[in-house]
């Protein structure tokens, strides 16, 4: 039964869904999907919209806050930082939220002599920068955003969110360094490695 029911939580992560909805979700019976949606509803996994609609609980948002907390983001991400650092070959950064200042909670440097540097605890603006913008909620049409010579001069970025499993960005990863490697144009050549970082970490989150 504990598969079933997390099944019915699995097919709400999608959005609300009538009882008809959650049986075609989930392939069950209807008298089973009726009676595990409202056994979840008794604790908070599980609600009613204002439709009347079965929806994610709100507890679910606690656990989910409780299980980050107990494993801090910088270490889960530490293997998917390593791996930009390696196939990009220049510094990667994660950073948090904190107020209008984004903070690094993880840093790797570039092998390179010539790299850039972003202390652990360092706290810069969000009004400069491509992770600043993740932050802030800028838009990322492809995944990832970019930044040249916003934050400090000879100096480009890409950054990607990192998204719980409701879309919230809850941290940004990205890779940064000097123009004359990284180019004026540092998504096209670090992009797709960037997202792929991102999602990388966010896997950790439903293992």
């Amino acid at each position: 039964m504990l598969d079933k029911a997390v099944d019915v939580i699995d097919s709400l992560v999608a959005g609300p869904k009538t009882l008809a909805e959650l049986v075609a979700a989930t392939g069950l019976p209807r008298a089973t999907a009726h009676r595990l949606a409202t056994a979840l509803e008794q604790h908070d996994l599980v609600r009613r919209d204002a439709d009347g609609r079965f929806a994610l609980g709100f507890r679910l948002a606690t656990l989910g806050r409780a299980a980050l907390d107990s494993t801090p983001l910088a270490e889960l991400a530490r293997p998917a930082l390593a791996w930009l650092r390696d196939t990009t070959e220049e510094s990667v950064q994660l950073y948090v939220r904190d107020g209008d200042h984004r903070v690094c909670v993880e840093s790797l440097e570039s092998p390179h002599g010539l790299r850039t540097i972003v202390a652990v605890g360092a706290s810069l603006s969000l009004d400069a920068g491509s992770a600043g913008k993740i932050l802030r909620g800028d838009p990322t049409p492809y995944g990832w955003v970019e930044s040249v010579e916003e934050r400090e001069a000879g100096v480009a970025s890409v950054s990607a969110p990192i998204r719980d499993l409701h879309g919230n960005a809850i941290a940004a990863i990205g890779v940064s360094g000097p123009i004359e490697r990284t180019t004026r144009r540092p998504g096209q050549r670090y992009g797709n490695d960037v997202r792929r970082a991102a999602t990388m970490v966010e896997h950790t989150f439903v293992r």
